[in-house]
């Protein structure tokens, strides 16, 4: 009895305008078997233009820009908030290879805000953190941490401004206490000052100085000191 071979059912339609979605650059929508969901433009199979992305698990969304398959560019990442389901917007700003990039602004569960430089997902760069207690550091981060020179104002408006490493005051810096009106120059290691000198600095003005000021301290003879200075100095290059 002769073999009767029947032809192929032709493939569903929505199989040629998937592969042609994601290969074309159309917008369009996948989902994932985890249920994930992505819409937006494709290149060659791989996320690639504008689109967004939905993480089943958190709830979690990126809308912006992509660039073969990873958020690069210009995008937005927000999160539903675990009480009132309504999204909080964590991140807006610039991408590159799937981490923060450029400049942006995070916002943080606990009302800290962040804006400024990134570099490979961690704060680089100049940049300004509003704290929780009110505290303000504007300057230059490294590593995610305060590194190099900037200014960090405290809630009664006391402030320092000098050199910064690790997170700590570090190197030559001034400190106003504007609440004394008094002024302390000096030089900080690892977050403690380590020598210095301090000054009344708007005394006048302080809401609550001391009850005595910083007596002025000078030379009694400087032309003498000088003098001297002078000799020992022409002394030793003989």
């Amino acid at each position: 009895m002769p073999i009767v071979k029947y032809p192929r059912a032709a493939e569903p339609l929505w199989h040629e305008w998937d592969e042609k979605a994601q290969k074309c650059g159309l917008r369009h929508t996948v989902y994932a078997v985890n249920g994930d969901q992505y819409t937006g433009e494709w290149l060659d199979n791989l996320k690639h233009g504008k689109g967004t992305q939905i993480w089943k698990h958190s709830g979690a969304i990126y809308s912006g820009d992509w660039k073969f398959g990873m958020r690069d560019g210009h995008g937005s990442y927000s999160v539903p908030d675990p009480v009132t389901k309504e999204y909080r917007k964590v991140y807006t700003g610039w991408w590159r290879n799937d981490k923060q990039c450029g400049y942006g602004a995070m916002f943080y569960p606990s009302g800290e805000r962040y804006e400024g430089e990134w570099s490979d997902g961690l704060r680089s760069g100049w940049g300004r953190m509003c704290y929780e207690d009110g505290s303000i550091y504007e300057g230059q981060w490294l590593a995610d941490q305060p590194g190099g020179q900037g200014m960090l104002c405290l809630p009664n408006n006391d402030r320092y401004e000098g050199g910064w490493k690790d997170g700590m005051k570090h190197g030559p810096g001034k400190f106003f206490y504007l609440d004394k009106g008094q002024l302390f120059e000096g030089v900080w290691v690892a977050d403690v000052p380590k020598c210095g000198t301090m000054i009344d600095f708007g005394r006048n003005e302080a809401p609550a100085p001391p009850q005595y000021p910083i007596p002025k301290i000078g030379l009694a003879d400087p032309d003498g000191v000088l003098a001297e200075a002078q000799a020992m100095f022409d002394g030793s290059q003989n």
